[in-house]
Parts: structure tokens; sequence; C-alpha cells
């Protein structure tokens, strides 16, 4: 419930503090005092966009404040607890406008976006506007409210959800069943590639192998002439480097005994010697090695060939080939794998469609319930509202699976017949503008007694309503206003004089600048409004008694 607001310098409010109470609040005032400030004020602490232009001429900033009792309201203290903004049983919500910059909001103290004031007023206050039976014209405004009023939210959420899954699905399985026609032709293609890649049989590194074996073998008579000149020289020729340190090793032999020192020298060319047999004897192996076969030459080389052939007919590096024949291989498993991968898809495909439609289903069946329910309510309302023998319907039309969407598979339709005898009509094609407002404030009121919301706020609702009619207006604000926190504009009298409480809304000009305040009214001060209310410009005592009347009147 909403216990207290604070505006200050808002377009042409100053400073004003006003405490609310439960029931029903009547906020009054000539026409231009500026009685929708208050919940244009209001609206802005909900998460309302911000305009500088609203700051008060003259002042840099403006801030509204509000306090708000969650005692008894469980969806709002959960939001508050999820958010950790919680501070017991109290929320207070601030929001400071600035001329050059931009707008902040703060809950509990706590900084906040105009997205989190959004989705927490939604849990605190409904405001019906003086306009909102245009809104009830549209087709989708008429379909939330129906589901408003059945408290189809977690159902509704349920069906958007089905239907976003089946539409991934769906998106999907289209896609892939599009490219089978592709993927076959690139599949035979592929076959083919893999027939000749395959076929050629290319090892890990052969290549490098085949192109060493191809050097050695073009060079294989050089190769052997060079090594045999090699063993001669170092072990089997007369003045081989072998004899040579031997020798120098026998006179460093003799020479050590003269002197020790040379003893590690000649060790050195000991160790020399070994290493030199060790080559001459290795040379002796690779020449053994080397056979003179020129088929083999022609062989290696027609093998490089074809790998080169191949490389250059795929545009591939020959080194590549490999890589290259693998990832045909994976392309050929992924493609066999998506007419698999599309079977699979297909039966996730239709499973997601029959929870969505079963999902659908259930939400046509509780519309349909619902309004009956809300049907039978507003026409007991239209007969109090000066519209006897009227009727209203709501015609929930059922398409076929074809027509499912996000909301499910209905359209929504409000039908209204406003006199005995004349056929049902779309809501839109109600000529008379008053019957139009009077049908909307029944079903405003019809829907605001069902819903969990604790305030609710109606600005002018009852525009284009008199006489008799706006006495009933005033008694289902004050029944409403019972159970819940009722604040309403009104320019009717009759209206006024239900309220619990009364505010009176005042503009005055003060230094060459205009003011507003809104103050609450005692006994006599309510009579006078109510009398000012009824006879306009002239206070009589005719219609200050009509007024105590009115208000005596009040249950």
């Amino acid at each position: 419930m909403l216990t207290q607001i604070t505006v200050q310098d808002l377009v042409i409010v100053s400073r004003l503090e006003l405490e609310l109470a439960a029931g029903m609040t009547a906020l009054t005032g000539e026409t231009g005092a500026g009685k929708s400030i208050l919940i244009d004020a209001l609206g802005l602490t909900l998460g309302d966009k911000a305009d500088a232009s609203l700051i008060r001429s003259g002042c840099e900033r403006a801030e509204i404040s509000a306090s708000f009792d969650v005692t008894n309201n469980t969806p709002a203290q959960a939001w508050l607890a999820e958010q950790a903004l919680e501070d017991d049983h109290d929320c207070l919500i601030r929001r400071v406008l600035v001329r050059s910059g931009r707008a902040r909001a703060y809950i509990n103290g706590r900084a906040v976006s105009s997205a989190q004031l959004r989705a927490l007023g939604e849990r605190l206050v409904d405001i019906h506007g003086q306009h909102a039976h245009q809104s009830l014209l549209r087709s989708a405004a008429q379909r939330s409210l129906l589901d408003g009023y059945a408290d189809h939210q977690p159902l509704t959420a349920e069906v958007a959800e089905h239907y976003r899954r089946y539409k991934e699905f769906d998106q999907r399985w289209k896609a892939l069943n599009a490219a089978r026609s592709e993927r076959e032709e690139r599949l035979e293609l592929l076959r083919f590639q893999l027939e000749e890649l395959d076929a050629l049989e290319l090892g890990e590194h052969e290549l490098d192998a085949l192109d060493a074996e191809q050097r050695r073998l073009a060079n294989q008579g050089q190769l052997q002439a060079m090594a045999a000149t090699l063993v001669e020289r170092l072990y089997e020729g007369e003045q081989s480097l072998r004899d040579g340190l031997g020798q120098a090793s026998a006179d460093l032999a003799s020479l050590s005994g003269i002197d020790p020192s040379l003893v590690e020298t000649r060790e050195l060319i000991d160790g020399a010697t070994v290493q030199i047999e060790e080559a001459a004897a290795n040379l002796r192996h690779y020449l053994d090695g080397l056979e003179m076969d020129p088929s083999r030459l022609g062989v290696v080389e027609q093998r490089i060939g074809r790998i080169h052939d191949i490389g250059r007919k795929y545009r591939v590096a020959p080194e590549q080939l490999i890589a290259f024949t693998a990832e045909r291989h994976a392309e050929v498993e992924r493609l066999q794998q998506a007419d698999q991968s599309l079977d699979a898809l297909s039966a996730e495909r239709e499973q997601a469609h029959s929870a969505l439609l079963e999902r659908a289903e259930a939400l046509s069946a509780s519309r349909i319930e619902a309004a009956a329910r809300l049907s039978r309510t507003v026409t007991a309302a239209m007969q109090d509202l000066g519209m006897a023998g009227g009727e209203f319907q709501i015609e929930v039309n059922t398409g076929g699976q074809e027509a499912i969407g996000s909301q499910g598979l209905d359209s929504i339709a409000f039908l209204v017949s406003a006199n005995p005898g004349q056929p049902l009509q779309p809501l839109a094609k109600v000529a008379s503008g008053g019957e139009l407002s009077r049908i909307s404030l029944a079903i405003q009121v019809a829907t605001a007694e069902i819903g969990g919301i604790p305030t609710l706020v109606f600005d002018e609702v009852d525009v284009g309503i008199g006489g008799g009619v706006a006495e009933i207006v005033g008694r289902l604000l004050r029944r409403l206003g019972e159970r819940r926190q009722v604040l309403c504009v009104t320019h009717l009298a009759q209206v006024a004089a239900q309220a619990h409480q009364h505010l009176r809304v005042k503009k005055f000009a003060k230094e060459a600048q205009t003011f507003t305040e809104i103050s609450p009214l005692d006994t006599e001060q309510r009579i006078d409004e109510v009398a000012r209310m009824l006879g306009g410009t002239e206070m009589t005592t005719t219609t200050r008694a009509h007024a105590a009347e009115m208000l005596g009147l009040a249950p």
C-alpha cells in the first residue's frame, strides 16, 4: 500500500508531502489545477520515462519519493529479496531528475535501473488512465487483460518458452532439410576424390623419405667414389691418416719417458686414432650398402611425381595431402551423420511441437472458462452503469495448429451490445464514447477486483459519465476500496462523495510563479468541495445542502 509521497520541484509543484491511507481516496480540483501531476509523479517512481522538461522552471532538479508498506504484498517482498533490496516491510522509492544529466533511481537507498523500477512497480501499483478504453480497442490489450484476469502468467510463460524451443528446432530442421540435395551432391564429389586420395596411400613422412632417397640414388656414383677415396685416406692408403697418427703416438711415447707432461697429448692422439678407425669402418659399411639399382630411381621418381600431380589437382601442397585427405573423410562423416541428425532433429521438433500444442490447448481451455466468468461479471456491472439489457461477451477463437504462436492458439475479441435487441459487436465499433467509457470502467473494476496489486489508481476514468450512473461508479470504486487501496482522480461529485478520504488540488500564483498544493479535507471542507463540483463557481446554500446530503448517503 502507498503510504506517503513527496514531490519536490516537479512541473508546478514546489513542495508536496502527502500521507495516504487505505480505502478509497478521491483527488479533486478545478480543471487545470494539476490533479494528474500526482499521478505523473507516482508514475515516475514506478519507472516511467524521465524527462528534464518536467523539472520546475528555474530549478535544476526534481525529486519524487514514494513509501510503500509491503507487509501483505508477497510478490513485492519476494522481488525485493531476490534483488537484495529488502528492508523489512518498508519500501522507499526515490527518483531524481536533473536538468543536465541522466535521471537516477533508488530503492531503499540503493541505486537501481528504470527497468528495475518498472519490475517492482508492476507489483505495487496498477494505474488506469483516463484513456484506458483506447487501449482496450486493441486485440493484444484484450488478450493481455483476459490473461491478467485469469492469472495466466505462469501458463503464458510456459507457452512462450515452448514456442521458442519449437521454433529453434523448426528452423534447424528446415535448414538441414533444405540442404539435403546439396549434401548428396557434395558427398558424391567427396567420395570420388577420396577414392583417388586413399588409393595414393601416402604415408606420414613418406614424401620426405622419398625426396632423400631420390637425391641419394641420383648421386650414387659420386657418393660411392668419394666414400672409397675417404676410406683410402683415413685408413687403407700407404700414407693414411691412421698410420700417421700411429707414428705420432709412438714418438710421443718415447718422449713422455723424458717429459711426463706429454702423456696427456699422446692420449688425445690415441683417442683420435680410435675415432678415425670408427669413421673408416662406417664408410666401408656405407659403401657396402650402396647398390647400383637404376630401376629403383625410376620407381622413386615416379612415386614423387604422382604425389605432386595429386597435390596440383586438388590445389594442395604435397606435404598437406595427408591433412587434406583427413579433412575430406571428416566432412564425409559429418554429411553422412547429417541425415541421421535430421531424423533425430525431426523427432525433437515433433516432441517440442506436441509439448507446445498441449500447453497452448490448456491455455485455450482456461481462457474460454475465464472469458465466460469475466463476461458475466462485466455484463452485470453494465446493468448498474445505466446500460440495462446490455451484454458483454469475450469471444475466444481458437485456431488450428498452423495458427500457433508465442501467445498460443487464440485470438481474443471483446464484443458488446449496449442496448437490448442489438447484436453483439466488436468493442471498437461501439459508437457512443460515453458507453465505451462505462464499459471500459466496468471491465477495469471487474479485473481489478481479482488482481493481487494492492494499490489501484483511476485517473479520470469516469469521463463521459454523469447523473445516477456516476453515483454507481462511485459505489463500485468504494466497494473496491474496501479490499484494495484506491486513488481516484475525478471531476464528478457523485464519485468523490463515495470516497473514504478526500484530497483537494489547488493551483495559485505567487510572486509571478504558479504553484500547486494538495490538501486533505475535513468534513466542512469536503462539503464545500463537493458543492463546488456540483454548482461550479456559485456556492449556494442549496448546493451545500445537496453536497452534505450526498456525503451523508455514503455508507
